[in-house]
Order: structure tokens, then C-alpha cells, then sequence
């Protein structure tokens, strides 16, 4: 009877420690903003769920604006999705610049969930291959990029299909229904709902993490 009684309280302790697991681990969350609910965004997401998801009240929103090659300047921090080529190189599906007060966020490469195979990679451009004209990087036919972070280095094919955005103070106010944003990391709360600190809000665009 004590084994039965200490097997059920194991199970009980693993149960609550799966969900407390559960709620900790962050989350990723694409899609757009379906209604507003006091301060609740009912999300539709990428994968068809809907979502209720809250902005927490020291939060902050980041505006996503559509940019050029020619904003990304030696020496700019960035950071770009990438898939792997046949070749070996890595070609970058989107490219985010950071603005100075944002620089080392994320630092590093990564296995990510954009596709199968996908990478994020966020560092200090220090190289340019192709043209660098005047401090600023120009090539109608793309360029490649040396991103620097703390534990080595990657280069990156920037093409004409390459999205680029530039990361500008976001408002609440554009957190309206329509709007279609991307949040790098949500927590699960024990109501079911999600709590974030950072949304990504696309001003015309679609957010391309």
C-alpha cells in the first residue's frame, strides 16, 4: 500500500513539474491579430490556432519597416534567417537590422523553427563581399555577409529575394486587428493564455521570421 501511495505521489509530482515545464517554455508565435479584447490579443496564427495572447505591461513593440541592401552598413548589427544550400553556403531567406540600442540581442547561430533546416544567426557585419560603396553596401545582385558574434563567425547570401527589414520603436496603438506580427518568445500561463514581453509588429509588411 506505501509503494502504491509513493508510485501515485511521483506521478502527481511529475505531473505538475510536465506542466509547469509546459508553461515555462517559451514559445514562438506568427500570425495576425484576429480582435482585441480589453487587454487581450485574440491571434490567429500561422499554423490556423487562435491564440489569446498578452503584451505584459512593461512590454514593448517593435516596428518592422521594409528596407534595402543598402541600409546594412559595415559594422550594423543584424540578424537573418538562412537556409542551407547545396553547395554549403548558406542563402538568407530575411535579413533584420537592429537598431543601436539593440545591439547584442540574440548574439549567436542557432537551429530555428522558420522551416526545416532553417537558422537564425545575429551578429556584427564585418565583411562585405561584392561592392561597398561609400560605407554602404550596394550590388544589384546581392551580396554576402560576414556576421560576427561571440563564438566564431558565418557567412551569408544576401539575394533579390533576400527580405530586409529595419526595426524601428513600435506604439501599442498598431496592435490593432489586421495587423500581422511576429513574437520571439511567449510564455504559457496556467489559464491557457500566453504572456510576452516583445511583440514585432510588421508596418505594411508581413513580419519574415
Amino acid at each position: 500500500m506505501k509503494v502504491l501511495t509513493l508510485i501515485g505521489a511521483a506521478c502527481v509530482v511529475a505531473m505538475v513539474s510536465a506542466t509547469v515545464c509546459a508553461q515555462d517554455k517559451p514559445v514562438r508565435v506568427r500570425g495576425t491579430i484576429d480582435q482585441i479584447e480589453g487587454s487581450m490579443m485574440i491571434v490567429k496564427s500561422r499554423e490556423g490556432d487562435t491564440l489569446r495572447i498578452k503584451l505584459a505591461d512593461d512590454g514593448s513593440v517593435i516596428a518592422l519597416e521594409k528596407a534595402s541592401l543598402a541600409d546594412i552598413k559595415p559594422n550594423s548589427y543584424v540578424g537573418s534567417t538562412a537556409m542551407p544550400q547545396p553547395d554549403g553556403t548558406w542563402k538568407a531567406v530575411e535579413v533584420h537590422i537592429f537598431p543601436e540600442a539593440m545591439r547584442g540581442t540574440g548574439e549567436g547561430d542557432r537551429p530555428y523553427d522558420y522551416r526545416p533546416q532553417s537558422t537564425m544567426t545575429n551578429g556584427t557585419v564585418n565583411n562585405v563581399g561584392k561592392s561597398t560603396v561609400g560605407g554602404t553596401v550596394s550590388s544589384e545582385e546581392g551580396s554576402t555577409l560576414t556576421l560576427s558574434y561571440k563564438d566564431g563567425s558565418k557567412k551569408i547570401e544576401v539575394t533579390l529575394e533576400t527580405v530586409i527589414v529595419s526595426y524601428l520603436p513600435g506604439s501599442r496603438d498598431e496592435l490593432k486587428p489586421g495587423a500581422r506580427i511576429y513574437i520571439p518568445a511567449a510564455t504559457r500561463q496556467a489559464d491557457g493564455t500566453l504572456m510576452t514581453a516583445r511583440i514585432n509588429v510588421g508596418r505594411g509588411i508581413v513580419p519574415p521570421m
